[in-house]
C-alpha cells in the first residue's frame, strides 16, 4: 500500500509554524511529501464564519483541530493583506533542501474558492499564470504541479493546464488517476485526485474524536487503490495542533507494510496515453459544505 502525502500551506501561520514542525516530523520518519504553497495574500479572516463558506455549526465542529489562539485572526480584513510568498521563502527552501516535492495552490485561495467554479477563461488563465509565476520568481524553477484550492475547478482550468504542459495536477477528489472531461473540454494533463477524507471532514461525525480520528483515516486507506491513496493535510492543522495525529497515521501506514511519500511517485508510473478519461462532476463530501469537483463515470472517446 502506498499513501501519497499532500500538504497544503495556505497561510503565514502554516508557512512559519506548521511547515517547520512538519519537516522535523517527516525527517524523523525518513518520509518525503508534497508541499503545496499559496504565495499570494493571506486573507485568513475571510475563511472564518460568517465570512467563509463554512457554516457556524461546521466551524464549531472543526474548532478542536485548530490551535485555541491562532495569530492573525484579522488578516486580510483590512487591506492590504500581507503576502505569503516572501515570508514563506525560507520554508520553501527548507522543503526543497530536505528533498520534498514542491507545488503551488492558487495565488489567492480565498478568491479562487469564491470564483473559480463559474469563472471565465480570462480570469482562470490570469490566476493560474499568477500562481506559477510567483513560484518561479521565488525559487527560480517551475512548480512540480498545481492544485486547485478546495477542489474548485472549471473547464477552462483543464484547458490551461493542458496548454501549459504541466506534468500532472491534483484538482479533484476521486479514486484513481485519470484525464478529466468537463463541459466538452478534455484535459490532457493527468489528475492525481485526493482519495481519502480529510481530518475536518471526519471530526465530530459518527463518534470520531481527536483521540481516534487516525483510526478512521487508516481504515479508509485499507480500501484497494491500485496506484495508491492520496491524503490531503494542511500545515495549519496537521502541522500544529494535530501533529500527533499525523504521527500516529505515519506509524500505522508504515507498520502495515505500507509506504508514504510524495505525489510524484504515483505520477511517475502514469502513461498519459493509457489513462482513462472520466467525467468531472460536482459532488458533496460528508463533513464538508458546498460542492467539490469529483471523479465521475468513465467516458469512451
Amino acid at each position: 500500500m502506498y499513501v501519497a502525502l499532500r500538504i497544503e500551506v495556505r497561510t503565514l501561520t502554516g508557512a512559519l509554524r506548521g511547515v517547520p514542525a512538519l519537516l522535523r516530523l517527516l525527517d524523523e520518519y525518513g518520509i518525503q511529501a508534497t508541499f503545496l504553497f499559496a504565495l499570494g495574500p493571506d486573507r485568513s479572516a475571510w475563511t472564518r464564519w460568517p465570512l467563509g463558506h463554512e457554516t457556524l455549526a461546521e466551524r464549531r465542529r472543526t474548532a478542536v483541530l485548530r490551535p485555541p489562539h491562532t495569530p492573525g485572526l484579522l488578516l486580510g480584513l483590512v487591506p492590504p493583506a500581507p503576502l505569503i510568498g516572501p515570508r514563506a521563502l525560507e520554508a520553501m527552501r527548507s522543503c526543497r533542501a530536505a528533498g520534498h516535492e514542491l507545488g503551488c495552490l492558487a495565488h489567492d485561495p480565498v478568491a479562487w474558492e469564491r470564483r473559480a467554479a463559474h469563472a471565465d477563461p480570462e480570469w482562470t488563465r490570469i490566476e493560474l499564470e499568477r500562481a506559477l509565476s510567483a513560484f518561479d520568481s521565488l525559487l527560480g524553477e517551475r512548480p512540480a504541479l498545481f492544485a486547485a484550492p478546495s477542489w474548485q475547478v472549471n473547464p477552462h482550468l483543464f484547458a490551461e493546464e493542458s496548454r501549459l504542459g504541466l506534468g500532472y495536477v491534483s484538482d479533484t477528489r476521486g479514486r484513481l488517476p485519470f484525464l478529466p472531461l468537463l463541459q466538452g473540454v478534455h484535459g490532457t494533463c493527468p489528475q492525481v485526485p485526493t482519495t481519502l477524507p480529510t481530518l475536518p471532514e471526519l471530526i465530530g461525525r459518527d463518534g470520531v474524536t481527536v483521540d481516534n480520528i487516525h483510526q478512521f483515516v487508516f481504515a479508509e486507506s485499507q480500501y484497494v487503490a491500485p496506484q495508491g491513496h492520496v491524503f490531503s493535510a494542511a500545515a495549519e492543522i496537521e502541522g500544529l495542533r494535530m501533529l500527533p495525529v499525523l504521527e500516529r497515521l505515519l506509524t500505522m501506514w508504515r507498520g502495515s507494510w505500507g509506504r508514504v511519500g510524495p505525489l510524484a511517485e504515483i505520477a511517475r508510473g502514469l502513461e498519459t496515453a493509457r489513462l482513462p478519461t472520466h467525467q468531472v462532476g460536482w459532488t458533496r463530501v460528508p463533513g464538508r459544505g458546498g460542492y467539490l469537483a469529483g471523479q465521475g463515470i468513465p467516458v469512451a472517446l
